[in-house]
């Protein structure tokens, strides 16, 4: 139970929801207990009193003619009636149970009741409807062949009553004023505890925009500091992407900027006075030239935006990596074909066992045809000394891990070069290729979000030139699934 209930949960609420809520519910179950105590305590002396009172009578008890007789001096009966807040009774019975003297109606006790004689006992009781307290005390007169005689006095509770009320009202009302100031004291508590927390925010709401540096972990609560260590470790990571956005958009500007530069010139140069028509022809080829390098820029920079937001939102599926590769390939056979580049693919067949993987059919597309273009960028080739490029899917024979390979017979990459070469818009040094410098870092993103390794090394160690051969490797448990049904193709 709340006492406190709110649409938008606070921190400051629940502690006070916890800290008052059995406060205020445990304060009548102690008005409840202290009222039975208090009862108990005021019955303790008048009960001592009835005790007394019976004693007294007792003792008034003897035996004449072998029978029992009871005399009440007149001092005495006055004692017994002199209370202006209770009444009091008393009766006395013979051994035989005839009456002596005392009220005549007053409830005997019952089997339930019998103790030993000469000890006194108390019982409630009930008469004219009344509720009494009785003492009772059997006494043994000493007559051969004769019972016990019967001594009770009984008293209304009208005055443990008065006196019970007033134990509760001496404990009690300071409660009420205590209660009050309690709760003022847990409230101011709490303001002064939550305080660091109202510091943290408006130190974090007086930062500037661009302020991305972490939060002082010892100005705070014990308590608070690993929020405080999340906090900047997400500060520490924003600040690290907006760094690479803002990179990648420089790079993205400056490598855009330079075909629309070149297209600009040439259109200038198609404009100019006394041009011949071969000359418009060759200003008219270099625009050709400039908008498809800037077509081709403007889409990889787009590939890489996609593969680098999609994230955890990646749709998987089953794929099967030999038939997507095949695709690939033969879409860039055209292309290699102009440059006198023989491309082929070898290795698993489609249908395969272990060929499937769970991934995106698209994106796993994308990474095989950056790795292709790029080699076909990269191999020199002649029609009388054709280049070579061959793609692969193989699968681990030890670890079931599925392999994609892209081999050319190409210049290679020095190893000076060989981890620059995944980063956006570097270019290797020393040829005139076309390239956006986005295709390997494109490569790059899809496969970490589909949990693959990828390196590079030599085709052909020791030779020359020692081509380049990419390798992506698929985890085990992520990579290669078993078919539903394996048909060869």
């Amino acid at each position: 139970m709340k006492i406190f209930q709110r649409e938008q949960r606070s921190l400051f609420g629940e502690i006070l929801d916890w800290m008052l809520t059995p406060l205020l519910l445990l304060w009548p179950i102690s008005l409840v207990l202290t009222w039975l105590v208090a009862q108990g305590i005021a019955g303790k002396p008048f009960d001592r009193a009835l005790e007394y009172n019976v004693n007294a009578l007792a003792q008034l008890i003897t035996i004449q003619h072998q029978r029992a007789q009871f005399v009440l001096p007149l001092p005495a009966r006055e004692l017994l009636r002199a209370d202006e807040t209770d009444s009091v009774y008393f009766q006395v019975l013979g051994s035989g149970g005839e009456f002596l003297a005392g009220e005549r109606g007053l409830p005997l006790p019952t089997d339930e009741d019998k103790v030993p004689a000469g000890v006194v006992f108390m019982r409630d009781a009930e008469f004219q409807g009344t509720e009494l307290k009785v003492a009772y005390m059997w006494v043994r007169l000493g007559l051969p062949d004769a019972g016990p005689a019967l001594v009770q006095v009984a008293e209304t509770m009208d005055k443990r009553s008065v006196l019970a009320t007033e134990i509760v009202k001496g404990v009690m009302l300071p409660q009420f004023v205590v209660l009050p100031l309690a709760v003022l004291l847990v409230w101011l508590a709490l303001v002064q505890a939550i305080k660091p927390l109202n510091r943290l925010e408006e130190r974090i709401r007086a930062r500037k925009p661009d302020d991305l540096s972490p939060l002082d972990a010892e100005a705070v609560p014990m308590e608070v500091v690993p929020l405080v260590a999340s906090v900047n470790d997400l500060l520490m990571r924003l600040k690290e992407s907006i760094a690479t956005q803002k990179r990648f958009l420089a790079d993205a500007a400056h490598q855009l900027k330079t075909p629309l530069a070149g297209l600009r010139m040439q259109a200038d140069l198609a404009q100019r006075e006394g041009g011949s028509a071969e000359d418009l022809k060759q200003s008219l080829r270099q625009i050709g030239r400039s908008s498809i390098r800037a077509t081709h820029t403007v889409n990889q920079l787009l590939a890489l935006a996609r593969a680098e937001s999609s994230g955890t939102a990646l749709n998987h599926q089953p794929c099967d990596l030999a038939r997507l590769t095949m695709e690939v390939v033969r879409d860039c056979v055209p292309r290699a074909m102009e440059k006198h580049i023989d491309v082929g693919y070898e290795g698993a067949q489609p249908g395969a066992v272990g060929t499937e993987l769970q991934g995106n059919a698209t994106l796993l597309k994308e990474l095989v045809r950056n790795l292709v273009d790029n080699a076909i960028n990269y191999t020199p080739s002649q029609a009388d000394r054709p280049g070579v490029i061959t793609a692969r899917v193989l699968v681990d024979p030890f670890s079931r891990a599925l392999v994609l390979q892209v081999e050319d017979s190409g210049v290679g990459i020095t190893a000076a070069e060989k981890e620059l070469v995944f980063q956006p818009f570097y270019r290797a040094l020393g040829n005139e290729a076309d390239g956006s410098g986005l295709g390997l870092p494109i490569v790059l993103e899809i496969a970490r979000q589909h949990r693959a390794e990828v390196s590079l090394e030599d085709s052909r160690p020791g030779q020359t030139p020692p081509g380049t051969c990419f390798t992506v490797r698929f985890s085990a448990s992520d990579g290669p699934v078993e078919p539903a049904a394996s048909t060869p193709q």
